[in-house]
């Protein structure tokens, strides 16, 4: 078994010198030519944003609230997967391993660590306390990157059973959205006998012919939503589908080629009303982009849609296990419950909110927490 070493970030000031060296001699393209948002990012917003890195943005910040969090990294299959590891202070907590997905990072769950952590000091009660274990995809921050195929959901479900088995933990419940939603699933559909229940955030369902000849006025809209996104939206993964390397170039050579690439996600899927930092602030885009850029982890990210998105079209598989459903206004696929008792044949929960969007614990961290409470106080 491979052993647990415990992990502390130290970029070296030499990248940060770096960073604000590129950002400085960036050649800009021209003005977009309607205004606003239909072409992507304004130039205007991008020039402001990216002066904002360059002198005001301390990294250094970010990564002492990182450290501030016990990390580790373990090697599972020749690869070095790095974690958070909160564990509460309530004894009887349930173990939760919790994935992100594309273009989050560890950093979109920092405002949820405590209260689900440690509920009674955040006006909960003990009863709701989660062992908390949040794991880098593989390609992504400071987990390493696959240097040969083969590193897809099929690997990445049982390398976190692995990984939860490997800290002590033979019954969990995990929880994703993105990615991460499509790693939760795999994880159900494993069948591994460690694994309670799941959660998503976005419910990977297919309604049938049959609940689709008379959709329901909610079920119009989600429909008309998941089209904008095959419409506007969906170029970015097929592109990393198809060519994550030929893209992964400008990620990683040019930190406004990457923060572009990410920041215009956050303003499309997020419940932002026309400008993402109407949700997140300036500091906290900055953050998790920084860390993609850190990492240089631009083309090692993308390459999971290369591995995987193909397995996500047309599966049906019904998961038995139990399942917890939260969807939010925004997201890209907004399910009803309908459509998901189709393939959820237990569904514990399922709730619509009326706020936040595709990065729920980012975007509304306190929904976020409630949601999960509700749905695993099922299964405690």
């Amino acid at each position: 078994m491979s052993r647990i070493r415990p992990f502390r970030i130290r970029i070296p000031e030499r990248a940060l010198r770096d960073l604000r060296r590129r950002l400085s001699t960036t050649r800009w393209p021209e003005r977009e030519t309607p205004g606003g948002w239909s072409q992507g990012i304004p130039l205007s917003y991008m020039q402001e944003l990216c002066a904002y890195w360059r002198d005001v943005y301390d990294w250094r910040r970010c990564e002492a609230a990182l450290n501030a969090i016990p990390q580790y990294l373990t090697e599972i299959e020749g690869l070095d997967i790095h974690f958070l590891h909160v564990r509460s202070p309530e004894p009887n907590a349930l173990p939760l391993v919790m994935t992100h997905g594309w273009p989050g990072s560890m950093i979109e769950f920092l405002q949820v660590i405590g209260p689900l952590t440690d509920p009674v000091a955040h006006g909960g009660a003990a009863r709701d306390a989660f062992h908390l274990v949040v794991p880098s995809l593989p390609g992504y921050g400071f987990s390493g990157k696959p240097s040969l195929p083969g590193w897809g959901l099929a690997r990445i479900a049982p390398a976190w059973d692995s990984l939860m088995q490997r800290l002590g933990y033979t019954r969990y419940v995990a929880q994703g959205g993105d990615w991460g939603s499509a790693v939760t699933h795999a994880i159900g559909l494993m069948g591994s006998p460690h694994c309670r229940g799941i959660h998503v955030n976005l419910p990977l369902v297919s309604p049938s012919p049959a609940l689709l000849t008379d959709p329901t006025p909610y079920e119009q809209a989600a429909l008309a939503r998941l089209q904008q996104y095959f419409d506007w939206d969906y170029g970015t993964a097929k592109l990393h589908t198809t060519r994550p390397q030929t893209i992964g170039y400008g990620l990683v050579d040019s930190p406004v080629a990457l923060a572009a690439w990410i920041i215009e996600k956050y303003w499309a899927w997020m419940d932002c009303h026309g400008h993402p930092e109407n949700v997140l602030t300036r500091d906290e885009l900055l953050d998790n982009v920084t860390l993609y850029w850190l990492t240089a982890s631009g083309a090692s990210s993308a390459r999971i849609c290369w591995e995987s998105f193909a397995t996500l079209i047309g599966d049906h598989t019904p998961l038995t296990l139990p399942v917890g459903v939260s969807v939010y206004p925004a997201e890209i696929f907004r399910a009803s419950r309908r459509w998901c008792e189709e393939r959820y044949l237990n569904l514990i929960h399922y709730n619509a909110l009326d706020r936040g969007g595709h990065f729920a614990a980012f975007e509304q961290p306190a929904l976020f927490v409630d949601e999960l409470r509700a749905c695993f106080a099922k299964l405690r």
